[in-house]
């Protein structure tokens, strides 16, 4: 898409520039006011050619040629870079909407119940509880404010051998869907979503190398507690753009996941 918005950038900057040089060229050559300079400008970089205005001048029959050469390759340029940009931008919407499907499978079977596995054993959530308790009538407001929040929030999670464990067994289960997620082609276009996949499965490997999480050196859980840390710190803010997502294109999956939502100590599905 960069590529495709430089060019068309530059075609239409030549554009506009020989588009000038003939509507000043022939209004001085041919004596003509500028809206007829300018409209027999348009109709010779276009070709169309009326014949009710023509160069009657060898000067302007000179400039007519330079317009007719150098305007209809840039108008053809314009015209070609702007069908090939709007093709690539809806082929990268296409593509981000089959991946926001990827991101709704994997709230659904994993994500949302990670969050809350992580945010129970937050001490601090109640620093930013308020913020998260997303409601039906929330806007955009609404949703910056818990972004900012959970931007400065820093994530704390306190471990043990049982939360170790949890974690470990909950990877476990959920390995094939994790293989079936880094199939996924579209997969590299979201890299916040990318990274927080991969440190996913870098705690999964680690909780899988250990034999006996109950006898763990101190040392070994503060590394795990960081990894743990860094999904966390992860997970928060695509939850959060996710739900925005949902809130804006999709109000009944909207509606799901608010009354799943992880920080609600009264969540329920059912619709009271």
């Amino acid at each position: 898409m960069g590529s495709f918005g430089f060019r068309l950038k530059f075609f239409m900057a030549v554009l506009l520039a020989v588009m000038l040089m003939g509507t000043l060229g022939f209004s001085y050559l041919q004596n003509l006011s500028l809206i007829d300079a300018f409209y027999f400008t348009i109709v010779t970089i276009a070709t169309v050619g009326y014949g009710d205005i023509v160069p009657t001048t060898q000067a302007g029959r000179v400039l007519a040629v330079i317009l007719i050469i150098t305007g209809v390759g840039t108008f053809l340029g314009v015209v070609v870079n702007a069908t090939e940009a709007f093709i690539v931008k809806r082929e990268k919407q296409q593509r981000m909407e089959k991946l926001r499907m990827v991101m709704g499978l994997f709230f659904s079977e994993f994500g949302t119940d990670l969050l809350a596995r992580l945010a129970r054993n937050d001490p601090n959530i109640e620093a930013v509880r308020e913020q998260l308790l997303i409601k039906a009538q929330w806007s955009e407001k609404e949703f910056q404010g818990a972004d900012t929040a959970v931007k400065t929030y820093p994530c704390l999670c306190s471990t043990g051998s049982v939360t170790l464990k949890e974690l470990r067994e909950l990877l476990e289960q959920k390995r094939e869907l994790f293989l079936r997620l880094f199939e996924n082609p579209n997969l590299l276009e979201h890299e916040s979503f990318t990274e927080l996949l991969r440190a996913i499965l870098h705690l999964k490997e680690e909780l899988l190398h250990r034999d006996d999480l109950d006898s763990l050196p101190q040392s070994d859980v503060e590394h795990l507690t960081g990894d743990i840390r860094r999904v966390y710190s992860l997970l928060l803010p695509e939850w959060l753009d996710y739900m925005r997502y949902l809130k804006q294109n999709y109000p009944y999956l909207f509606s799901l996941a608010m009354r799943l939502n992880p920080f609600d100590r009264n969540a329920s599905v059912v619709v009271r």
